[in-house]
């Protein structure tokens, strides 16, 4: 079953989020060293995805056009509404806006990255979930640490982690059949280089270093997509 992995992961997801809930008495003092720890490891894991590009004035251009598109879009503030309403519908009594902050922050740590699309392709084409499950490992254990600083908010990361993953796992076999494997090759490189440059900003916004609307970068994924297509082709 293609969607074994991705389901794997939004349990994990599930299960890290709850244990953070309930684990809320965690000193302040080993939460924040934590969540620095993990901020730190972080900018670590972007600045590695983003030495992996081959081209890097792809990485460049495709993120200059992102965030032209997504301050277009407002994506960041958006993402924030959708958290507040999700909040209003469950009811939560998190402190003003971490709920969304908790949920925006946390979907975008699954969600961006190459893990995401690599292990989804796999479990799509080769029903091979070892990749997934290591994700799932992955997340699980940072959700317990943002759902015990940030609430409610990550545990409900799960749903555009499962409708990405999921949607890739599925489509993967059109994907394969439709997108020739050295153009989808090079699009996985620049756009783990691109993911890898927002991983960072992910990190330095958790450290509090800087806000970086680091949503409003996410079109940067397909205008990989179509810089790479154009070199490709033309």
């Amino acid at each position: 079953m293609a969607l074994i992995g991705t389901l794997v992961n939004g349990i994990a997801i599930i299960v890290g989020s709850m244990l953070g809930l309930i684990f809320t008495r965690i000193p302040e003092r080993v939460k924040t060293t934590v969540m620095q720890a993990i901020a730190l490891a972080v900018i670590l894991l972007g600045i590695n995805m983003g030495l992996e590009s081959d081209q890097f004035l792809i990485t460049i251009g495709s993120l200059v056009l992102g965030a032209v598109l997504g301050e277009w879009g407002r994506i960041e503030e958006r993402l924030n509404d959708l958290g507040r309403w999700i909040e209003k519908k469950a009811g939560s009594s998190g402190g003003e806006g971490l709920f969304a902050k908790g949920f925006v922050t946390a979907s975008l740590v699954y969600v961006v990255g190459a893990m995401a699309v690599l292990g989804a392709l796999d479990s799509g084409l080769r029903l091979d979930h070892s990749l997934l499950y290591t994700k799932a490992m992955l997340d699980g254990f940072s959700a317990i640490f943002f759902a015990s600083m940030m609430g409610i908010g990550v545990l409900f990361s799960v749903v555009p982690v499962v409708l990405y993953q999921g949607t890739i796992a599925l489509l993967a076999g059109q994907i394969n059949r439709i997108v020739p494997d050295p153009l989808l090759e090079m699009f996985i490189t620049e756009m783990t280089a691109a993911g890898g440059v927002m991983i960072v900003a992910i990190g330095l916004r958790l450290l509090g270093i800087v806000d970086v609307k680091v949503a409003n970068l996410l079109p940067a994924i397909p205008v990989v997509f179509l810089i790479t297509s154009l070199l490709y082709f033309f």
